[in-house]
């Protein structure tokens, strides 16, 4: 069993980039093809992780970004320094997508900055492991759906009147919609709603020609990795996958990508599913 990542925690979500050893892998592998020209993206948690990794691909393929977070401020300005380094703009908008009037100024600060919107990626997430299922608390559940569900759906009804036809919705689910997780029964039910509500966005959405679809990692190293798992979990995270280690979130990021251009063109209402090779339905 490989154990790649040295054992650490962070005592407070949403986790910091910062702050993690070996730093999480953003960068995009491949030169930029012009795929998002002229184009704007909205991507909660767009500060670190996966986000961040969105952030600097969507940039490098032409795309302006509005990068909304919660409260990571020096990890959303080295994303917005990146994403300038690729010669695109970067908005930074902070907030909780969990209150909805946080979400429509949102989407008006991009306007006003951008004057259109293109692209949304539903990214933002938090979770809590908890081996005693019967010890969820009230609070606890409320807030992994305010975060995770919630606050997937305040944006997209903030975004859509916004969006024309040809534009994409990308939802980031997880592998725990398909296979579960015993320690993580109410982030797992979270990640299922988002499915669902992919599938059932992509057919409302489909008469406007507007595209839904959604991608579910497996183990990617992230924030939220250290920030949710105790040392020793952290140190073997990933190690069970069929190829051996946890992906790393620029190996995520191209499938936004590919969802959010017109390669995809084809789809709605689909998942991709980078998850180090484990089978799962849908």
């Amino acid at each position: 069993m490989t154990k790649d990542k040295p054992a650490q925690q962070q005592k407070r979500q949403p986790g910091r980039e910062h702050e993690m050893h070996p730093r999480p892998d953003f960068t995009p592998r491949f030169p930029g093809a012009g795929r998002l020209d002229g184009k704007v993206a909205i991507i909660t948690g767009g500060d670190s992780g996966i986000g961040r990794a969105c952030a600097v691909a969507f940039a490098r393929e032409g795309a302006d970004i509005a990068i909304v977070y919660l409260e990571e401020d020096d990890d959303a300005a080295k994303t917005q320094a990146l994403v300038e380094g690729e010669k695109r703009e970067a908005l930074l908008i902070s907030g909780d997508i969990a209150d909805p009037k946080v979400c429509k100024s949102a989407v008006a600060e991009t306007l006003k900055a951008f004057g259109r919107i293109d692209i949304l990626v539903n990214n933002a997430a938090e979770q809590h492991p908890t081996d005693d299922f019967e010890s969820i608390s009230p609070d606890q559940i409320r807030r992994t759906f305010e975060t995770n569900v919630f606050g997937y759906f305040y944006m997209t009804q903030a975004v859509l009147p916004h969006l024309k036809e040809g534009s994409a919705i990308v939802n980031t689910t997880s592998i725990t919609a398909y296979r579960g997780s015993h320690h993580l029964i109410d982030y797992s039910a979270t990640r299922g709603a988002i499915t669902a509500f992919t599938r059932s966005m992509a057919q409302y959405c489909a008469p406007k020609k507007i595209r839904v679809n959604g991608v579910a990692p497996g183990p990617i190293w992230t924030p939220l990795i250290p920030a949710s798992f105790g040392e020793d979990k952290v140190e073997d995270f990933g190690a069970g996958q069929p190829l051996g280690r946890a992906g790393e979130p620029n190996e995520v990021a191209s499938c936004h990508l590919f969802l959010a251009c017109d390669d995809s063109s084809y789809m709605t209402g689909q998942v991709l599913h980078p998850n180090g090779g484990e089978i799962v339905g849908g």
